[in-house]
């Protein structure tokens, strides 16, 4: 009789053992998705894996750029009648957290962020990336060459697209926004230096972008590099650019803080002979950015309480960061206001992780916020004396068109540029697409990486000017 109780014991275990690593089996692999976030649903990409007895996992993001997130805090429960997985993506402020339960067709539950919830649903089902049309495709009626060139201790490295005569032609530089960026400005799936260098260069304009130090095949600045050092960088592009006897004149072209960099360069260096602002700053940095989080606030419907409260917090930040002192003094202030930030944004405070406000107080206690926060155009933009054409979305949320296309035009005015054209283009954000509210999370889904107005507009202009 014992034996048979063994036996039947044995039986049941064996069994829910199976079920188990059937259960298991049912979470471990590739799923693709949606956060219901309401008027903009965020596609989403998981890949989860058991190994040594421990479930891991990534994430892609395409609409945010994030690319292999890692996942942490996992919570598997596959011994109910309905299995249960949770897990967070690590090192993400407002812990972004995926609660959800394995279903028929896939896993369905609820994602939380700082105090916000929304639905969300994972399948096996592939969804399709957005079309990106404006993007080049061979055979290409030009020359393409691979360069390297140095800045001091730096090794930068690009593409060079020339017409396919014999010259000399016309040059142009691009320069990426901020944060790193490859020398096709890649984001959200859209390649827009790549769009814009395919289009100039079969209108007779060679074409040099490069990839930002520290990624590609550039290597990092010695130290953690300011706009000012990101101006330098582009110095030795100019420069190489002379060398070569098959261009004939330089300009630069530079998108969002690129234009920043574009304007101290302009104004201190010879050899470039006309200048591209778009979307570029105008104003003093912590201008810009109190503008930008307003318009953020305003388009994404935050009540007035909100807005207003997040707005003094950001004011309190700023006068904190522009101080001259060092980030070891003010990080106890910037760490309360960071708490103060999510609170404002409905997580409790005893919700509010520790690793979550480091990532923020390091993120603003970065050496480029410091300086940019106080980084004023107007002094270069006074002194570029060649042809300068400067161009903003009216949906751009990011850099506000009234706000600095406003202030560039008067510097330019102030310091007697006589060759200034402007343009302020309805319906277009920050990467020039056409948009419905302007807002980061539109970019990934719109098809059009470029509006064909603008990159007329600036192939155009360049022509005209080096007549």
């Amino acid at each position: 009789m014992k034996y048979n109780i063994h036996i039947i014991l044995f039986i049941l275990i064996y069994f829910a053992s199976i079920s188990i690593s059937q259960a298991e089996t049912q979470i471990s692999g590739h799923w693709e998705g949606t956060i219901e976030v309401p008027n903009q649903p965020l596609n989403i990409k998981i890949d989860l894996t058991k190994e040594d007895g421990s479930w891991r996992g990534t994430i892609d993001i395409p609409a945010q750029g994030a690319i292999g997130l890692s996942l942490t805090d996992f919570q598997i429960d596959v011994t109910g009648e309905i299995p249960i997985v949770k897990f967070s993506i690590q090192g993400v402020p407002g812990n972004p957290t995926f609660d959800g339960q394995i279903q028929e067709k896939g896993i369905k539950g609820k994602f939380t962020q700082a105090g916000f919830t929304f639905d969300f649903h994972l399948s096996r089902e592939k969804i399709a990336n957005p079309s990106r049309p404006q993007e080049p495709k061979p055979p290409f009626p030009y020359r393409i060459e691979e360069v390297e060139y140095k800045n001091a201790t730096v090794n930068l490295a690009g593409t060079l697209t020339l017409p396919p005569d014999e010259g000399p032609f016309p040059a142009a530089l691009l320069i990426t926004g901020s944060g790193l960026q490859d020398r096709d400005e890649t984001v959200f799936g859209h390649k827009p230096f790549w769009v814009i260098a395919d289009y100039l260069t079969r209108a007779g304009i060679a074409v040099l972008r490069v990839d930002d130090p520290g990624i590609g095949k550039s290597t990092q600045h010695p130290k953690p590099p300011t706009t000012a050092d990101f101006a330098t960088d582009v110095d030795a592009g100019v420069a190489f650019l002379k060398k070569d006897k098959r261009i004939a004149s330089i300009g630069l072209i530079g998108h969002s803080e690129g234009g920043a960099i574009a304007s101290i360069v302009a104004s201190r260096n010879d050899d470039v002979k006309f200048t591209i602002l778009l979307a570029a700053p105008g104003v003093l940095g912590s201008q810009l950015l109190k503008k930008q989080n307003k318009r953020i606030f305003d388009a994404m419907g935050f009540e007035e309480e909100r807005k207003q409260a997040l707005m003094t917090l950001l004011d309190s930040l700023f006068t904190i960061l522009t101080s001259d002192r060092p980030d070891a003094e003010v990080h106890p202030q910037v760490s309360i206001i960071v708490r103060k930030q999510f609170e404002v944004n409905g997580m409790q405070a005893d919700k509010v992780d520790d690793r979550m406000v480091q990532a923020s107080v390091e993120q603003a206690l970065n050496p480029w916020m410091r300086y940019f926060l106080t980084f004023n155009p107007q002094p270069y933009l006074r002194k570029i004396k060649t042809p300068v054409l400067a161009l903003n979305g009216e949906l751009d949320v990011q850099v506000d068109a009234e706000q600095n296309i406003k202030a560039i035009a008067h510097a330019l005015k102030q310091g007697g540029n006589q060759n200034v054209t402007i343009h302020r283009i309805p319906d277009l954000n920050h990467l020039f697409q056409h948009a419905k509210t302007g807002l980061v999370n539109e970019y990934a889904i719109i098809e059009e990486t470029i509006s064909p107005v603008v990159l007329e507009i600036i192939k155009d202009w360049i022509l005209s000017v080096i007549q």
